[in-house]
């Protein structure tokens, strides 16, 4: 199995080095409620971990999880390249500010779940 999509190196990144928050639907729903339920707070709130993550490290533990698999990098489709953030990070200073203090899952913790269900499919 291997993991397309990936692409190559860009923005002073290598191929799959690229950096994501990655965050669990979970973890969203959570805030979203945390918001819903409490008093009115005015603001812009990022929604994130606050940690970027390689994709590398997620095929990493993607295949782990999996035992198989690995990663094809591809080409940047046109136009795409001088466009594409390399780079994305929740600053969530004013959410912790705004009283939620919950953890969010792990990457590997997040992406065990979901190799999980995929093997009981």
């Amino acid at each position: 199995m291997a993991v397309r999509g990936f692409f190559e190196g860009s923005g002073g990144f290598a191929a799959g080095e690229q950096r994501r928050d990655f965050i669990s639907v979970s973890d969203v729903i959570g805030v979203n409620l945390f918001f819903a339920g409490g008093p009115v707070r005015k603001g812009i709130f990022n929604v994130g971990t606050g940690q970027a993550r390689t994709f590398n490290e997620v095929v990493k533990y993607l295949t782990h999880a999996l035992g198989k698999g690995a990663v094809e990098y591809i080409p940047f489709p046109e136009g795409l390249r001088e466009k594409y953030q390399s780079h994305t990070q929740a600053d969530i200073t004013a959410l912790r500010t705004a009283g939620y203090a919950d953890p969010f899952a792990s990457l590997e913790d997040g992406i065990a779940k979901v190799a999980r269900v995929w093997q009981n499919e």
